[in-house]
């Protein structure tokens, strides 16, 4: 009988995760920021909305380590024409805000605005005018929202038709867009300014995706993206990549539907990769297929990557074919580290050596 430790799980999973107060402060950091932003006079003209991308928002963050910062991305959807401004005047437009706000906090990076507070980055990334369909599906409440994948998952499973409510529609309306050729051939455009062109991007494809992921995996998928990411950081810091959304994204082609807990997705997904893609593969990125997501992923870094995963799968699945759950944690532990909890130790009875024979002092059958 497998063991899916699903108790010993779901406080590893509290040990990853970002903490509370990690998350209040991302969302008080992007909520004011957000609000600055539309409410900044000279942008008010360019600016259709904002949204949250990145593995926040897609609930595959994990705890960052070794006095690193947590971090969220923010898209500024623009009204800029891509044919008229250059990436470079795009990302120049943001900067008397960043001036005024952020002084000496930020940045300029290859396409968005860093900016760097005491707990927390922030990533300004601004987008090119989407065309109309586009600008109604960001308006929408699911988009808009604070709620992560896993957040819109749980609060969606509970709701009954009767009771979707303004909520419940959008969230509906946003999963609904999958069916829409022409909303998923729109992507975003970003500006490269060290290439000096606009490129494509689909942070809303990326979102759907997820959330339909984790549905079809019984909620488990954001988690098995979590606890494999937390792997490669803490056991294998050295190997450059692939990291973040590519190692995401890899983990999504590879984990099967209908998995029944993070345990079975887990080594699933390991074997997977180990059966499957003993050479690097081309990862046709969500929404934009002409991306590879791994084009920028040397050979090199792919195999120094697949031999840690070849080792880290029969971990895996040692740990879940094990006979007792100490086996089971500790083997799990072997592959994630400290952070996942041990299971209590066995208790032996412990008898003292007999040095005499028993004497009878009352002489009684039953004394």
């Amino acid at each position: 009988m497998a063991q899916t430790m699903v108790t010993y799980f779901n406080d590893f999973l509290k040990n990853i995760r970002l903490t509370e107060n990690q998350v209040n402060e991302l969302k008080t950091a992007h909520t004011t920021l957000r609000d600055r932003l539309m409410a900044y006079d000279d942008l008010k003209d360019i600016i259709v909305t904002t949204f949250l991308q990145g593995s926040y928002k897609r609930a595959t963050a994990v705890r960052p380590n070794n006095g690193k910062r947590s971090d969220v991305d923010i898209v500024v959807v623009t009204r800029l024409d891509k044919e008229e401004v250059t990436p470079e005047q795009a990302l120049d437009a943001f900067e008397p805000f960043l001036k005024e706000y952020y002084d000496g906090k930020y940045r300029k990076q290859g396409r968005s605005w860093g900016i760097e507070m005491t707990h927390v980055d922030l990533d300004i990334v601004p987008t090119s005018a989407p065309s109309l369909a586009e600008q109604g599906l960001l308006e929408n409440m699911a988009v808009l929202s604070n709620d992560d994948v896993e957040e819109m998952y749980q609060q969606f499973t509970k709701m009954s038709k009767s009771s979707y409510g303004l909520w419940g529609t959008a969230v509906t309306a946003f999963l609904e867009a999958a069916a829409d050729e022409d909303w998923r051939k729109e992507p975003l455009f970003i500006p490269d300014r060290e290439a000096d062109f606009w490129d494509k991007t689909h942070p809303l494809e990326q979102i759907r995706w997820t959330h339909e992921k984790n549905a079809k995996c019984n909620g488990n998928y954001v988690n098995v993206v979590k606890c494999i990411k937390w792997w490669r950081k803490e056991k294998f810091p050295n190997i450059k990549h692939p990291k973040s959304y590519p190692l995401e994204h890899f983990v999504g082609d590879c984990c099967p539907d209908g998995i029944k807990s993070v345990a079975e997705g887990v080594v699933l997904t390991l074997e997977k990769i180990v059966t499957d893609y003993p050479k690097k593969p081309v990862l046709n990125d969500r929404g934009v297929p002409e991306h590879d997501v791994f084009g920028r992923l040397s050979e090199a870094d792919y195999d120094a990557f697949y031999k840690s995963v070849c080792g880290a799968a029969v971990i895996a699945r040692d740990a879940y074919d094990a006979e007792t759950v100490q086996e089971s944690a500790d083997l799990w532990r072997e592959l994630f580290g400290n952070k996942f909890p041990e299971a209590p130790k066995q208790q032996q009875a412990v008898f003292s050596k007999r040095e005499e024979p028993s004497v009878n002092l009352t002489g009684g059958r039953f004394a």
